[in-house]
Formats: structure tokens, sequence, C-alpha cells
């Protein structure tokens, strides 16, 4: 096993491009811009980028590329005696910017309802499993969900974010995308 460079929010593009390289990632330029910026965002919120780190986020990338929707920003207002009320900012596919918002009887909850408001389908919870995949308190969690279309068939998402909520709730549009894209796929479109 090699040994593992830890990066930071002060590691400049060569020194990303070239981890990435001994991760077996290659991208071109454009590809590349987009993977650094989200690479910042990690390292604004860590002191130190794992190799973890930077899988998760390959994987949320990959993840987004095929969005129907995608999941801009979520703010979430919640405690004993608040309401749970979350604020979700959703583009879809035509890239109309939609803000929503919904009560719950959690955080989770309304979040999922917000999104909901959005998105052409609805998926009920049959799982959710949360999962740390890098390490250190300030680790990105892992969501991973399934959901139960009308038809009755099961799709699942995932979702990878240094806050769970925001986690959940990417990983419910993931599944939601991937309903939609079976749907088209089935029906021709």
């Amino acid at each position: 096993m090699g040994s593992e460079i830890i990066l930071s929010a002060r590691s400049g593009h060569a020194a990303l491009k070239h981890r990435l390289s001994e991760l077996g990632y290659s991208f071109d330029d454009k590809e590349f811009e987009e993977v650094y910026q989200l690479f910042l965002d990690v390292a604004d919120q860590k002191k130190e980028v794992y190799d973890e780190d930077l899988e998760s986020i390959i994987q949320e990338r990959e993840r987004e590329v095929m969005a129907v929707y995608t999941l801009d920003a979520l703010q979430i207002q919640c405690g004993d005696p608040l309401v749970p009320t979350a604020v979700a900012t959703i583009t879809d596919e035509v890239g109309v910017k939609h803000v929503v918002s919904a009560t719950g009887t959690g955080p989770i909850d309304a979040s999922y309802k917000a999104i909901d408001q959005v998105v052409a389908v609805h998926g009920d919870l049959l799982e959710f499993v949360v999962k740390a995949i890098t390490r250190g308190i300030d680790a990105i969690g892992e969501v991973t969900v399934r959901v139960t279309a009308d038809d009755g068939k099961i799709y699942s998402g995932r979702g990878a974010d240094n806050d769970i909520i925001v986690s959940s709730a990417k990983a419910y549009v993931n599944a939601i995308n991937r309903m939609i894209q079976t749907t088209r796929s089935r029906s021709g479109r």
C-alpha cells in the first residue's frame, strides 16, 4: 500500500491533480476545475483532506452529473420547542431554481417534504443508513436511502456531506433522480 498525502485548503491545483492521478483519476481541464471547487468546499470545512474525502468528492460529483434535480442549498431550523423547518433550493434539469419550505416531524422529514414539492415523483422511505466515510470529528457522513415508488419498485440513493441532514437530502434527491431516469429509459425518452 502506498503512502497517503494529506491535503488542505492551501494545497494547489498541482497537488490535487497529482494525488488524484495517484488514486487513478484523470480529468480534462473543465472537469478538474469542477472537482477542484468541490475539493475547496470540503477543505474549507475540514482542516485536513484525506484520500477518503477525495473519493467521496469524486463519487458525489458523479451522482450530480446525471441529475434531473440538484440540491443547491438546504437550511434547517429545529430544536425544542421549535417546529422542524427546511428551506431547500433545488435546480431542475432545465436550469430553473426552486426555493421551497416545509415543516415536518424532524429535520429530515421536513427536508424530504420540501424536496417533494419540487420533484415530479415521490418515494416512501424504506431504509435509512448513516455512516462516517472519513476520519475525525469533522468526518464526511454518507447516507444511503431506499425508497419505494408508487409502482412498488425500490430505488436507492446516496449522498455525502459534512452535515448528515444535507447528506440525507442529497441521498433522497439521488434516489428520486434514479427513479425518474429509470422511468424515462423504460418509456424510451
